[in-house]
């Protein structure tokens, strides 16, 4: 006999506007200039995203020396890239379509407009990210301080830093664990300038308040999202700290724990923002195969952001 089973239902989860877009640019770009197209590094971070496309006639590549064929478009990916990639392929004479998420490029202009005005920087976020990576690289090297943790705030010395501070963060952190390090660096450096609006964009912001809500009800939570996802990772650690701690990231190779779920009573599911809807469904489907589900959506946002495609795809 079948078990009684609640499924808590985040909303907002899945994808966010950043990452249809960087999809949609994939698509277009084959659609205007037929396969091959190249795109440098995973456009999202998801396994199956990426799948997909290479299906279609995507060729991913993790640098330009990589492209076989140079009368062919690259596409950069949603998370950014340092200033000497777009020099690069000039060089090379490739030709580029941009997929960097408007909300991170709004983080590299900030970037730039602080370095101008003779501020030292400190960026909030985890080290090798390829978001980190193309914020850093907006700059000259040296010009950008990263620090990951609130320990990393108490080694700076305040006499390292001879122009006034201002801090950026990368987009998909933590929303508590940010605050956290926001009000160390405060606090040693009561003058800091922060960002007139927050770095962390509301796709994570969102997801992570949908999990928060849910997870002290839940017995066990999953996050649907691969392992190099970020705010993906970052959902898992949330539902820990608000109260499940048997919360685990489902990424594509990875097998459903069926006879664990069949001992809890509520359970709750959500995505991250590079995770198409698809994979949730396809994971209800195979809970209801083995438990008589019962489905309840927490919604605590409703979501119309959308951002424009490059002028050279209309």
């Amino acid at each position: 006999m079948k078990n009684n089973l609640k499924v808590y239902l985040a909303s907002p989860r899945g994808f966010c506007a950043g990452v249809e877009r960087a999809i949609e640019i994939v698509n277009r770009s084959l659609n205007k200039y037929g396969k091959p197209v190249y795109v440098r590094h995973e456009i999202v971070h998801n396994k199956y995203v990426v799948e997909d496309l290479k299906k279609k006639g995507a060729i991913f590549v993790e640098e330009l020396d990589e492209i076989k064929d140079k009368s062919r478009p690259v596409i950069f990916s949603a998370h950014g890239v340092p200033k000497s990639v777009p020099e690069d392929a000039r060089i090379k004479n490739l030709s580029y379509v941009d997929a960097t998420c408007p909300l991170v490029s709004k983080v590299h202009r900030e970037s730039e407009q602080l370095f101008k005005n003779g501020f030292d920087i400190v960026l909030i976020g985890h080290k090798n990210h390829p978001e980190v990576i193309g914020t850093m690289g907006q700059l000259p090297e040296g010009a950008v301080k990263l620090i990951e943790t609130t320990n990393d705030v108490e080694k700076l010395k305040i006499d390292s830093f001879k122009k006034p501070l201002a801090y950026i963060t990368q987009t998909t952190l933590s929303v508590d664990d940010t605050a956290e390090i926001i009000l160390a660096l405060k606090n040693k450096f009561p003058n800091i300038k922060e960002p007139i609006k927050e770095d962390i964009c509301y796709a994570t912001t969102n997801r992570q308040n949908a999990v928060k809500s849910m997870a002290s009800k839940c017995d066990m939570l999953f996050v649907i999202g691969s392992r190099n996802s970020s705010n993906s990772v970052r959902l898992v650690e949330v539902a820990k700290k608000s109260g499940c701690q048997k919360s685990m990231l489902i990424h594509s190779d990875q097998n459903l724990p069926i006879d664990e779920i069949k001992k809890c009573k509520n359970i709750g599911i959500t995505s991250g923002a590079s995770a198409p809807e698809e994979l949730v469904q396809n994971l209800i489907k195979q809970i209801k195969e083995n438990c008589n589900v019962t489905i309840e959506e927490i919604i605590v946002a409703k979501e119309n952001v959308t951002f424009k495609l490059p002028k050279e795809l209309n």
